[in-house]
């Protein structure tokens, strides 16, 4: 046996009783370690940071962090809550997560299992493309085209079922909704999940899908037994990094909601805030309390990301045992 020539006489050692770590090995191992840290390290100064500025306001809050709705920390009489901001937040990001992830699941099995070659790259394409357009271009859009156009689809809603709460309307007025806002979210975060999922299904291996059409299951079989099982946990990953952007997603929201604080179960009604649309929108004019108001706010959209994304990660790696890639 030949020793490699960047081995010490002591390495060599080890290596004639395969023990031996290469000093490359050592060093990416060390290189690896540090940017793992690194990334934790960021994470709690982020933490750190948000309740350091956040406890002063909180202090000085009169009124129920957690339940109360209005937001008037710049008040004499000091008063604050993320009641409506946590309903805004999270009723938005659940209505686009429905209407977004089935179309961008449907999109990403059109063009790795049925479209043709060619239609498929120019799809997967465009696809991509979209997820490139700038968040404020999609409000902007949002705003002069599609609200407008969506009033008829939300007043026969309104008409015809409006005797469930979520679409019912006593205002007659139709724009500037948590309705509206979730639809172009949808839009916006449908590219990213149908990106990764796409790939995710290029991934499975092809004697899987070999092995059941031959035993003679159909297109749709083949899917649902060898395709979906193996791809779980990535569609799960796609899914929570859609709803990732739909938490957290800025100026958008902004323009296409009539900011109020209240919590209204007419979706269709105007009216509705999120967390980083408050944000957006109240920074410059806050004064010495309300930055800190919005800090706090900001603190909550971070723990609820933060265990978006835990959960997640827990569900992954519950279902990895049991999606056959291993």
């Amino acid at each position: 046996m030949t020793a490699p020539a960047d081995l010490t006489p002591g390495e060599v050692e080890s290596a004639l009783h395969g023990t031996t770590v290469r000093r490359g090995d050592r060093n990416f191992r060390a290189v690896s370690t540090a940017a793992g840290l690194l990334v934790l390290l960021i994470m709690a100064g982020i933490a750190a940071f948000l309740v350091w500025k956040a406890i002063p306001a909180l202090t000085k809050n009169q009124a129920n962090f957690f339940t109360f709705s209005d937001w008037k920390p710049d008040d004499p009489k000091v008063e604050f809550g993320i009641a409506a901001l946590f309903f805004g937040t999270i009723v938005t990001a659940v209505i686009a997560m429905a209407v977004s992830v089935p179309v961008a699941f449907g999109v990403a099995l059109f063009t790795a299992f049925y479209a043709p070659r060619r239609l498929a790259a120019g799809l997967g394409y465009l696809v991509d493309l979209l997820a490139a357009v700038p968040s404020i271009i999609f409000g902007l859009w949002g705003l002069a085209n599609l609200m407008p156009r969506m009033v008829p689809f939300w007043t026969y809603l309104s008409v015809h079922l409006g005797f469930i709460p979520l679409f019912a309307n006593n205002t007659g007025l139709y724009i500037k909704s948590i309705a509206i806002a979730s639809v172009v979210l949808a839009i916006m975060i449908l590219p990213t999940v149908s990106a990764i999922s796409r790939e995710v299904f290029r991934q499975v291996p092809q004697g899987h899908i070999e092995a059941a059409l031959a035993l003679g299951a159909t297109r749709w079989e083949v899917i649902r037994t060898s395709v979906f099982p193996f791809a779980r946990p990535g569609m799960i990953s796609a899914a929570m990094l859609g709803l990732g952007r739909a938490l957290g997603e800025t100026i958008a929201v902004a323009l296409l909601l009539s900011a109020t604080f209240t919590i209204n179960w007419h979706l269709t009604e105007p009216g509705g805030n999120t967390f980083a649309a408050l944000i957006a929108l109240k920074w410059n004019e806050a004064g010495p309390v309300g930055l800190g108001a919005l800090i706090a706010a900001g603190l909550v959209l971070f723990i609820i990301t933060l265990a978006v994304n835990m959960t997640a990660r827990a569900v992954i790696n519950r279902r990895a045992a049991f999606s056959g890639a291993n």
